[in-house]
This record gives C-alpha cells, structure tokens and sequence, in this order.
C-alpha cells in the first residue's frame, strides 16, 4: 500500500481539519458566547463589622463603630455583565414581575445599595429607579430590566447584616432565548477564563478522535472488499415497475463486491412470488435459495414461509393518451370507467373518442395496487387482444392486458382515447401521454414525502425471501445494500422513497 494514496491524503487532510477546528472553537469560545448571556460575579465578599467569628479584629473608625447593627456587617460588590454576543433589550428579560433580575443573599439582610458602572454607559443610571422595579427587601434585591449592549456591565455595591462572609449570593432571572449564569472571577481585577471547562475537553476529544480515525483509515488493509460484500449468484424476479431500480442497483453491488453475480429477471409482481415460493419448496431442508422477489404490495396469504423487508414506497400514476385532454378524474369516475358504464369520453366532458382500457396482466404488483388503492375491487373481463377492436361483442368496454408497464405505455401514447396506468417514474419519461389527477390530488413524491397530499394510487415495495436467508449470503447482503446502503440513492433517483429514511420510515410504518 502506497503511503501517498488517496484515502491517505483524505485521511491526513482530515485530521488537520480537525486541528484546525478545534483551534476555532478554542477562539469562539472565548470571543463569540453564542447567544444572549448575562453574567454576574462576586467580586468582593468582606467584613466591615467586628469579625469575631473569623478569629481576627478588625480596627475600626466613626459610622463602622457607633452606628447600630454594624458589628456584623459586610460589603459585597456584585458585577452584572452582558457577556454574550448580542444586545440586551429591556423586553428580553422574561421575569412577569416589573424589575428583571433578582438576587437573594442567604442569611444576611440588606441594609444599603450603591450602583456604579463604566464612565462611558452614564445612561444606565436612568434605569435604577423605584418605579421600574429597583429596590430591597430584607435579603432580597430587585434589579430592574437594564438593557445591555454586548460587554456592558454595572456593579452593586451591597452593605449587608447578618450571617457570614462567603453565603450564598444568588441571581436569578430568565432571558429570552438566552441565560442568565454565575462567572468565575471572584476579583475585581481578574478576567473571566478563556473558555469553558467543558470545551477544553470537548477540543481535546475531538482532537483526539479525528486523529485515531486518520491513523486507522491509513494503517488498514485496502485488500479487503467492502464491509458486507458476499459471493456467488443471485436472481432477483418479481414486479417489472421496481425493475429499473434493482438492475441499477445489481450494477453497481457488482462493481462494490467482486465475485457476486446478480442477474434481474421480472416477470410481475405475483409471478414473482411464485417462482420464489416454487424456489424453496425445491430447495427444502437446504435452506433459502439465492432468489429475491419483488412485489408492489403484500404477499398473498398462505404464503408463511416468505419473509418480507420493506424497501420502499412507489407512486403510481394513471395515465391517457395526449388527445384526451382531461387532467383530473373522481376517484368516482375511475371506478365508472373501470366498470365500463363510461364508454365515450364525452361522457366526462373530454373529446368524442371511444375508452380504450390498457391494463395489466393478472401477475402485476401496479395492477394489485390499483384495484385495492383506487378501484377498490376487481377490474371486467378482458375483452379485447390488440387494445383496439372487441373481441366479445357483448363486453361492455374496450379493455386488454399487458405484459409489462413499457409495453401499457407505449400502447396509450399510439392508441387516441387510451387509459392506462403505470409507476410514476416511468410515466413522466414517456411521450404522447399525460398523467391524470385523482380527486385534485398529483401524484407528487415529494409531496407524498412530506405528508402534504393524500395521493391514493400508491404502496409499499416489498422484498420477499425464503425464509431467512444466512447472514453472510449473498441475498441478505444485497437486500441491506439496497435497501439500507447505496440502494437508497438509486431508489430515490428513481422516483421512489426509501423506507429507510426518516419520511420513509413514517409513510411505510403508515401504509
């Protein structure tokens, strides 16, 4: 393995990346807080009174001597900072009460309290006033809703009775989308730290993983194939809609893991599921047998044996020939002209042409999902082999089926006043046709997606095994890959949604 491949200089390149954004949270820490703060900070706590109780006198002169009350006396300074990164506004402290912060002194009563701050914020004085809430009870100081701008701050200057030096000092109060929160300098000369404790730590961990992660992308062994490749052979049958899909994906399985072969082979949706429960019935006590049906919609019952992943929602479309130029139906009408009481299109305000029914065979998954989804019942007889002429004179509607949505396609973009019906996907790519609205309703993904439109014509795409496969098989491994790892890309590429993401796994849960 060459040292300068690469990974190698990805791998490298990231660690340095990662270096570098540590030295950038270490800067953002400490010049950009990130949101509205306020801080405070005792930055003096002494006795002015007699101070027996710490073992030493202090001297004393005049007022400190003869005033009462004064043997146990202490003076507090207490600064109130905006330490974050933006301004402070009157209307951003959220206290329901007229002042905006409050400080509670344990065990000691207040007796006064002076207010200084910076010679270049004078205005801040206006504020400290009765009326906008400024005042003391007992151990108790209000402070009124003082705006802010970033690193302004003033100071109380408190003289206290009571208790000891060092209680407890405690401001409290709420800021809108922001904190108020206790600082660690103690003095009036010391700077808060740099940054944070935490985000010391933080820098450190990631420093640390990013450079452990650059040493295991460069020290391993490139010879191995990917994580959860396996060998052998593998056939994937089932629903012609979601073969665009797995022949995409059997392609690039093949290009990621070498020694698997995959071959894709949809004969519809029911046909499928067949083939795959005829598979391991021969196969018996051996165990599943390399095969992978596909089917729009659920098994059919009786089927115990098969076990089901759900790997994605397909959309599905109604369609008509360009000389039909309707573009919305009732679910009603459908329902009519699938039950051939609708035999002109005229009969629904379109051009006078005859109703020509372009359906699927009986094996199809689309067609499974359309008579659920929509029609809510069977489809009539079959009535017709070239789509165009009736082969029972006593059928009441026009009506053939295909093998395949390329060929039910193709047919309503030649045949003026075809219906017909097809996945999503592939309807939008073909010409001569334009898709219908249900009931004012698009067929839409994304819409679809983010639970926006009640589209109807719609289901779960279903991967059917045989029991279950090894876990080291090429089956379970193909299924994870499709359905989990890069198939999501070409599912959605195709205009379906992966069960596997967020919406997906809300809409497959719901369906």
């Amino acid at each position: 393995m060459e040292f300068l491949s690469a990974e190698n200089i990805v791998a490298v390149g990231t660690a340095l990346l990662g270096i570098a954004a540590s030295g950038v949270m270490v800067w953002y820490e400490r010049r950009v807080p990130r949101r509205k703060r306020i801080g405070y900070r005792v930055q003096m706590d002494n006795p002015i009174g007699d101070d027996v109780r710490s073992g030493r006198a202090n001297v004393r002169m005049g007022v400190f001597d003869e005033a009462p009350g004064m043997s146990d006396a202490t003076l507090v300074l207490l600064r109130i900072e905006n330490d974050g990164s933006q301004g402070i506004d009157r209307d951003d402290y959220t206290s329901p009460e007229v002042h905006g912060l409050t400080v509670v002194f344990t065990d000691r009563t207040i007796r006064g309290v002076s207010v200084t701050q910076p010679s270049d914020t004078d205005h801040l004085m206006d504020h400290f006033t009765p009326t906008r809430g400024f005042g003391y009870e007992g151990n108790t100081l209000r402070v009124p809703r003082v705006p802010l701008n970033r690193g302004d701050h003033f100071k109380l200057l408190v003289m206290l009775a009571g208790g000891d030096v060092g209680s407890e000092i405690r401001l409290s109060g709420g800021i809108r989308e922001g904190e108020v929160h206790p600082n660690r300098s103690a003095t009036p000369d010391e700077k808060p730290p740099l940054f944070s404790r935490a985000a010391r730590l933080i820098t450190i961990m990631l420093t640390a993983s990013v450079l452990t992660l650059a040493t295991i992308v460069v020290t391993r062994d490139d010879t191995r194939p990917p994580i959860g490749c396996a060998t052998g052979s593998l056939t994937l049958t089932g629903s012609t809609a979601f073969a665009p899909v797995l022949a995409e994906v059997a392609k690039k399985y093949e290009r990621d893991c070498e020694g698997a072969t995959i071959e894709v082979d949809p004969h519809g949706s029911t046909a499928g599921i067949r083939e795959l429960a005829a598979a391991g019935t021969k196969q018996g006590a051996k165990g599943s047998p390399p095969v992978v049906a596909l089917s729009d919609g659920p098994k059919p019952g009786g089927l115990p044996e098969l076990r089901e992943t759900r790997v994605a929602v397909s959309v599905f479309a109604l369609v008509v020939n360009d000389d039909v130029r309707l573009t919305n139906l009732s679910m009603r009408d459908v329902r009519r002209l699938y039950r051939g009481e609708i035999r002109n299109w005229r009969q629904l305000g379109g051009p006078d042409l005859p109703v020509h029914l372009v359906s699927r065979d009986a094996n199809s998954g689309t067609r499974q999902v359309f008579q659920r989804r929509v029609l809510e019942r069977g489809e009539i007889a079959n009535s017709s082999v070239d789509c165009v002429h009736k082969d029972d004179v006593t059928a009441t509607a026009i009506r053939c089926e295909l093998d395949s949505t390329d060929q039910v396609l193709t047919t309503v973009a030649r045949l003026p006043g075809a219906i017909g019906y097809s996945e999503l996907n592939a309807a939008t790519r073909s010409k001569g046709l334009h898709l219908l609205r249900l009931d004012g309703h698009t067929p839409s993904v994304d819409a679809i997606e983010h639970g926006t439109n009640p589209y109807p014509y719609r289901e779960i795409e279903y991967a059917y095994t045989y029991g279950r496969p090894p876990a080291d098989s090429l089956a379970s491994s193909f299924l994870t890959y499709l359905a989990r790892g890069n198939g999501q890309d070409v599912i959605r590429v195709h205009g379906h949604i992966p069960c596997a993401t967020p919406e997906g796994l809300r809409i497959c849960a719901e369906d």
